[in-house]
C-alpha cells in the first residue's frame, strides 16, 4: 500500500490586514535636532505597508516596522520648526502627529577672569592657568603669539606661555563662542644674564677657531661677542654656552660679553697671542746623537708653540 503524504501547511501570514488608511497615535521622541539623523518610533495602526513617511514635506528613511503594523521606526530628515508627520500606505495617508525641530543653543561666550602667574620671563615656556567660565576648547594668545594649550575645560585653561618682548600684553581666549581678554593681561619681564664662570680658555691664537665655554644663568637666547666681533654659538642650555672663538688681532685683549633680551653680562676677557719672542736661547745647546734629553726655551707668546 502506498503511504499518503500530506504536504505541511504553509505558515500563516503575520501581517495584520488593515483595509483603511493608516492611523498614527504618537511619535517618540516628538522632537529632535535641526540636522535630523535621529531615530523616531511611530505608533499606530496599519503602519506595516508604509511606502513613505514625511516630516512636513521632507521624506524620512524607513528603517524597520513590526509585521502587525503597530509601530514603524524611521530616521528623521533635516528640518526646522514644528512639522506634521504622516505615513502613507497603499490604503492612503494617515492623520498627522506633531514633531518639533529644536534650535541648537549657541556655545557660551568665554569669560576669563584671571591668569596665574601674572608675569614671566621674555623667553616664555612657563606654565599658566586661566580661570573663568565658557573656556572649553579654548585657544590662547599672548600679545598675538599663540600659547601652547595643554588642557581646557569649562572653567580652566592650562598651558605654556610663548616668548614675547618685554612689557604688558593682552591675553586673549578664543572658543567656538567667541573671544575675550583676561583682565590685566600678562607682563613679560626681562631677566638679565648672569655669568658665574668666566670664559675658558682666556687666550687664543690670532686665527681663532678654538672652542670656548661660558657658564651662568639666564643665558637662553644669548649672543656672544669678542670685542665687537660676534662668535658662533654652537650650544646653549640656558646655563652653559659653547661656541667657536672668532679671529682677533695678535697681542690684543678684548672683552667678552653675553647678551640676551634681558641685558648684557661680562664673561671676562680673551687675549690673542702675539708673535713668539725667544728671550733666552735653548739649553742645553749640545746633545748625544740618540737625543732624548730635556731642553728649555724661554720667551713670550709661546702658548701653543711647536
Amino acid at each position: 500500500m502506498n503511504a499518503i503524504v500530506h504536504a505541511a501547511p504553509s505558515a500563516p501570514s503575520l501581517t495584520l490586514p488593515w483595509p483603511l488608511p493608516p492611523v498614527l497615535f504618537a511619535d517618540s521622541p516628538n522632537s529632535g535636532p535641526a540636522a535630523g539623523g535621529n531615530t523616531v518610533t511611530l505608533t499606530g495602526l496599519g503602519l506595516n505597508a508604509a511606502t513613505q513617511v514625511l516630516f512636513g514635506s521632507a521624506p524620512a528613511t524607513i528603517v524597520a516596522g513590526d509585521v502587525f503594523g503597530f509601530s514603524l521606526v524611521v530616521v528623521a530628515p533635516p528640518g526646522s520648526g514644528m512639522v506634521a508627520v504622516t505615513v502613507t500606505t497603499p490604503n492612503g495617508t494617515s492623520n498627522p502627529v506633531a514633531y518639533t525641530y529644536l534650535v541648537a543653543s549657541p556655545p557660551p561666550a568665554p569669560n576669563p577672569t584671571a591668569i596665574t602667574p601674572v608675569s614671566g620671563p621674555v623667553v616664555g615656556g612657563i606654565p599658566f592657568i586661566i580661570t573663568g567660565t565658557g573656556l572649553a576648547g579654548a585657544s590662547v594668545t599672548f600679545g598675538g603669539a599663540a600659547a601652547t594649550v595643554l588642557a581646557s575645560a569649562s572653567n580652566v585653561v592650562a598651558g605654556l606661555a610663548p616668548a614675547h618682548a618685554a612689557g604688558n600684553v593682552p591675553v586673549v581666549v578664543t572658543t567656538p563662542g567667541g573671544s575675550a581678554s583676561v583682565p590685566g593681561g600678562f607682563t613679560y619681564v626681562s631677566t638679565a644674564p648672569v655669568v658665574t664662570a668666566a670664559i675658558t680658555p682666556s687666550v687664543s691664537i690670532p686665527a681663532g677657531g678654538g672652542v670656548f665655554t661660558i657658564v651662568g644663568t639666564n643665558l637662553t637666547g644669548a649672543t656672544v661677542t669678542f670685542g665687537a666681533t660676534p662668535a658662533t654659538v654652537t650650544s646653549n642650555t640656558g646655563t652653559v654656552i659653547t661656541g667657536i672663538i672668532p679671529a682677533g688681532t695678535a697681542g690684543a685683549t678684548v672683552n667678552v660679553t653675553v647678551t640676551t633680551p634681558g641685558g648684557t653680562a661680562s664673561a671676562g676677557t680673551m687675549t690673542y697671542l702675539g708673535a713668539p719672542v725667544v728671550t733666552a736661547a735653548i739649553t742645553p745647546s749640545v746633545s748625544i746623537p740618540a737625543g732624548g734629553g730635556v731642553f728649555t726655551i724661554v720667551g713670550t707668546n709661546l702658548t701653543g708653540a711647536t
